[in-house]
């Protein structure tokens, strides 16, 4: 893939960002998530791949846009998989809260996983446990484990999970053991990467979360020489069946970074849609302008850029195009 792609997938996310930050705390997550799929699809045109959506916002039947199968980009360059969270994050923008991301990842055709939609066993790891752990151990193992290869004790290890019932038998265990525990409200792609940032101070990513965001992860992930393992947890036949239709033959096995990410090249980028562990918000400035805090990642260079962008809004003319609220459409004429 051309390295200039880097630049040009993280204008996607800065569009997607920016239309869907005019609904934070506004009660309608609906609503954010839809202007910024359709901000992330115009913008989309103007990207010089020929794409094919394999992690999106559903079946064709199921979204209007950006679903799995669509042809994205200008059709006349490289053949990329395309993986996209337009907004990674929509219960968190709705209620004013942090770590709401717009994220995007692009591969050669046929590299990235073809993830069903349901929940994801995960253990994601930065650069110094690489390698080192098993998701197939017990919990207490595994913290055992990363506390000796990290040199220092069990309590002062930091584990990020989603704050979710579904997890009360495993928070009960690391308790028990006596790490520290930093809980997410949503934002599953911000928790597995996150311990590849050191400034976050989180040392591993336990629990379970959507399967499509398992591979935007371990596409950062890739960038970052971080380690995402995983596995699917269908929950009935019709799930089982689904992972088998998807081309998963074995929809238990474990998942690893080739399995989910191919060998070859990926792009990431994602824009921060509120304040993160890592990525600031979109902040709104005087005389209608607006600015982003993004990253951009490359597998092959392992290149990772950080891009503070400032947009004056009225030449925007995705932000005309999708749905806004009242106060945020007259502010952009």
């Amino acid at each position: 893939m051309e390295r200039e792609l880097a630049l040009e997938i993280v204008r996607v996310t800065e569009a997607a960002a920016l239309a869907s930050a005019p609904w934070m705390g506004r009660g309608n997550k609906n609503e954010a998530d839809g202007a910024a799929t359709s901000a992330m699809r115009l913008m989309f045109d103007s990207v010089s791949i020929c794409g094919t959506v394999v992690i999106g916002e559903g079946e064709m039947d199921e979204a209007p846009m950006l679903y799995i199968g669509e042809r994205v980009g200008t059709l006349d360059g490289p053949e990329v998989d395309v993986a996209v969270d337009p907004l990674e994050g929509t219960e968190i923008v709705s209620k004013g809260l942090n770590n709401a991301l717009s994220v995007l990842a692009i591969a050669p055709k046929g590299q990235l996983l073809h993830a069903p939609d349901m929940y994801m066993e995960k253990l994601a790891v930065g650069p110094q446990l690489r390698g080192k752990l098993s998701i197939t151990d017990p919990p207490e193992v595994t913290i055992e484990k990363a506390a000796k290869a990290l040199g220092k004790p069990v309590s002062d290890l930091t584990v990020m999970i989603l704050d979710r019932d579904r997890h009360r038998e495993l928070i009960g265990t690391l308790r028990s053991i006596g790490v520290r525990i930093k809980f997410l409200s949503d934002g599953d792609v911000v928790g597995a990467i996150s311990p590849s940032f050191p400034e976050t101070g989180i040392d591993l990513y336990m629990g379970s979360g959507g399967a499509p965001e398992g591979v935007l992860a371990a596409a950062a992930l890739k960038c970052l020489e971080g380690e995402l393992q995983g596995r699917l947890m269908p929950a009935d036949e019709a799930e089982l069946s689904r992972c088998i239709e998807m081309g998963i033959a074995d929809p238990r096995k474990v998942l690893f970074m080739d399995d989910m990410v191919g060998t070859g090249d990926v792009i990431f980028a994602a824009t921060g849609v509120t304040p993160g562990e890592f990525l600031g918000g979109v902040r709104y400035l005087s005389d209608q302008r607006a600015e982003t805090h993004s990253i951009v990642m490359r597998a092959k260079t392992q290149t990772v850029r950080h891009v503070k962008a400032t947009h004056f809004l009225p030449n925007k003319p995705y932000l005309q195009a999708v749905r806004a609220p009242k106060a945020q459409a007259e502010s952009i004429g």
